[in-house]
């Protein structure tokens, strides 16, 4: 049988989302204390406030996806929450629009590369699944800049081709669209990719777009295969595809 293509998400499968959380905390603190004043502990916990209620207000990451025409435009909504909302817990004066957007790129490239939140064993499945000869990608709400800072702090960049973020195929991941973009950018017909993602919603709509799925994690997800871990897709895929 011939051996599926792979698409990974990143939060959830590849990193922790738990672990990675108090970390971009305390790190915004380190990040805009310096630049913007107040107290690093006061930004921390103004990220975490922002996170979730300011972010809940606007229905979540799928809102502010859904609200936004691309990625920029998306970044751009972000930006304009995230740090006048942070600004305003601080009590330190907001930047413009345009200073928003610019610093919220630069904090992201501060942070990330900072950031150590890599699920046990993720990388080292990565890297024995690229050195078997499997083609893996990236299949993630994230954009591609992002993605690539994250696997490049887990070392495992150039195990990967493309990193579909919505960025690269205009389609965020809230639709069966974004997988369809992603099966036709590669060429692949029904059942030839393999999508890994935690959200069990999110691979209803690759399993409508004619991806094969497999869950990942603990949570519940009546219908779909699933693995506990990363670290247990090679033994599947020898099961499946022997």
């Amino acid at each position: 049988m011939k051996r599926p293509v792979l698409f990974l998400d990143d939060g959830g499968v590849l990193n922790d989302n738990a672990a990675r959380a108090p970390q971009w905390q305390r790190l915004v603190g380190e990040y805009f204390a310096p630049r913007l004043g107040g107290d690093p502990a006061a930004w921390a916990e103004a990220n975490r406030l922002v996170m979730e209620e300011d972010l809940s207000a606007r229905g979540g990451w799928e809102g502010l996806m859904r609200a936004a025409t691309d990625q920029d435009d998306y970044d751009r909504q972000y930006f304009a929450m995230w740090l006048p909302g942070m600004c305003r817990r601080v009590g330190v004066p907001s930047p413009d629009a345009v200073e928003c957007f610019a610093m919220g790129r630069l904090a992201e490239n501060y942070i990330i590369p900072r950031v150590r939140s890599a699920f046990p064993g993720a990388a080292e499945t990565v890297r024995s699944l690229c050195s078997d000869g499997f083609a893996l990608h990236m299949g993630s709400g994230g954009a591609s800049r992002l993605l690539a800072m994250y696997l490049d702090v887990m070392g495992i960049r150039k195990c990967f081709g493309r990193l579909y973020g919505p960025d690269l195929i205009d389609a965020f991941k809230i639709s069966r669209e974004y997988y369809s973009r992603i099966l036709s950018a590669e060429h692949l017909g029904p059942g030839e990719a393999l999508f890994l993602d935690d959200s069990p919603r999110a691979l209803g709509w690759a399993r409508e777009a004619g991806a094969r799925t497999l869950l990942v994690g603990r949570q519940d997800g009546d219908g779909f295969e699933r693995i506990a871990s990363l670290a247990q897709l090679p033994r599947w895929l020898r099961f499946e595809w022997s």
